[in-house]
């Protein structure tokens, strides 16, 4: 099974290579204007069209490119003069970083309010949870983001406005980036333990002396946490493009403003280089999802 399903993976990652590569090369607009200018020689142009090798038709670039990624590279930077992969090495670490303390954040208000709310179903706190659930899936990044800066950087001056400077620095683009998927998590979990807690083991647990704590934490949440790890899955993946945003808002140094960088800039080898690091993150991320749910369902084991 785990073979067959890494098998299914080289397609679909090519898929996205493809297409990528496609999108880019459509975008209207020629690097070499942008990086010497309108008024630049002919000469000059196309000297720098030839060493980019921006010249070759778009399905020799296109195989050249293929030829990159099976050896590793991913090509060279328009912009930097540097290869890619040493472009998008030096700014990973900090989209990495955002993204593991927003989904800390969120596994950390999630969990205990979809229990709550589980637990103590149609009452205030399964209410509040699921009020708090859909502002949290509707309210975008873009303008939670610069909300959280006017209360708690411009108003109260508790957090940096911007950077990454110190683990301050983190707190706020990581709760605009965890705060939906902390909504979205605490929903299934709520949905999923309440379909589990009147099961007949649970009441035999109870009948051994089995503490309510045990009962819930232990027994019911292990059968709970099939969708939950599913949709966890999924939006890990999203973290990584959600990133984006929250990265241009609060001018955090990673792959998203560098993104938006090399977008700007026509720098296509990084752009698909970003756009190829997102694309995995989203598959590596529902492998590991499918690794878990096999880990905790025996059902779907052999």
């Amino acid at each position: 099974m785990l073979k067959k399903r890494l098998l299914t993976l080289i397609p679909t990652v090519i898929g996205v290579i493809t297409l990528v590569f496609a999108f880019i090369h459509l975008v209207p607009g020629d690097p070499v204007d942008v990086m010497l200018g309108e008024t630049a020689a002919a000469a000059d142009k196309a000297a720098l069209r030839a060493e980019l090798g921006l010249e070759k038709p778009i399905m020799t670039q296109y195989l050249d490119y293929l030829g990159g990624l099976a050896k590793g590279e991913l090509g060279m930077s328009f912009a930097y003069r540097k290869p890619v992969r040493e472009v998008i090495a030096a700014r990973l670490p900090a989209t990495l970083q955002l993204a593991g303390v927003s989904l800390l954040i969120a596994l950390l208000v999630a969990l205990p309010l979809g229990v709550a709310a589980a637990v103590n179903k149609g009452k205030a706190i399964d209410r509040a949870t699921l009020a708090l659930g859909l502002v949290g899936v509707s309210m975008p990044n873009f303008w939670l983001g610069p909300l959280l800066i006017m209360l708690f950087s411009v108003n109260l001056r508790w957090l940096p406005v911007s950077g990454r400077d110190g683990f301050a620095s983190v707190i706020l683009p990581a709760v605009t980036l965890g705060f939906a998927l902390a909504a979205i998590l605490s929903r299934m979990v709520r949905t999923s333990l309440a379909d589990v807690l009147g099961a007949e083991y649970l009441q035999a647990a109870r009948a051994r002396g089995v503490s309510e704590r045990k009962v819930i934490w232990l027994h019911a949440m292990r059968n709970a946490a099939i969708p939950v790890i599913t949709i966890l899955g999924l939006q890990l993946g999203a973290l990584l493009s959600g990133a984006v945003i929250a990265e241009a808002v609060f001018a955090w140094p990673g792959i998203g403003t560098l993104l938006l960088q090399a977008i700007n800039g026509r720098d296509y080898p990084v752009v698909q280089g970003c756009v190829l690091v997102i694309s995995l993150g989203y598959v590596a991320a529902n492998f590991l999802a499918d690794l878990a749910i096999r880990a905790a369902d025996p059902r779907v084991r052999g």
